[in-house]
């Protein structure tokens, strides 16, 4: 599962998706069976028991706030993901929480990974607050469908 880049509420707490109405604990809590609401410590081992390994497409931009349409194009570092994925073969899919973190990926990092390995892409609708078009329902809909929950 791969977002953006953490907004200044994650960075702040060290946390993804810390900012109180981020829907992502929730949604993943939900489908994965547990409380959304636990420590920030065992739901990230609840996600990794699951299969899911977290990180962001960006390891660093300039960015004015925490919106993705405040970052920089130009400014954008990735995360290293020939090593990562090379570490990690079984990986087959990779899901993106919002268009933002496909984008970036599609940019700066496909064409970068070897081309024996492929991966079924998907992008998921943003748990962000700022993406309030699409209902919560809706979301898990579309979620549980992605992750198979």
């Amino acid at each position: 599962m791969l977002g953006s880049m953490p907004g200044e509420a994650s960075l702040a707490a060290g946390q993804y998706y810390a900012h109180p109405r981020n829907q992502f604990w929730p949604i993943v809590g939900e489908i994965c069976g547990f409380d959304a609401r636990v420590p920030y410590p065992q739901r990230v081992a609840r996600l990794e028991s699951a299969g899911i390994a977290l990180w962001d497409v960006i390891a660093s931009c300039i960015r004015a706030g925490s919106l993705d349409s405040g970052i920089d194009g130009q400014s954008i570092v990735v995360n290293p993901f020939a090593a990562f994925l090379a570490a990690h073969p079984c990986i087959e899919r990779i899901c993106f929480n919002g268009r933002k973190a496909e984008i970036a990926w599609r940019r700066h990092v496909q064409e970068e990974l070897p081309a024996s390995r492929s991966f079924h892409l998907l992008a998921l609708p943003s748990t962000s607050p700022a993406h309030a078009g699409m209902s919560y329902a809706r979301k898990l809909h579309v979620w549980r469908n992605a992750l198979g929950g």
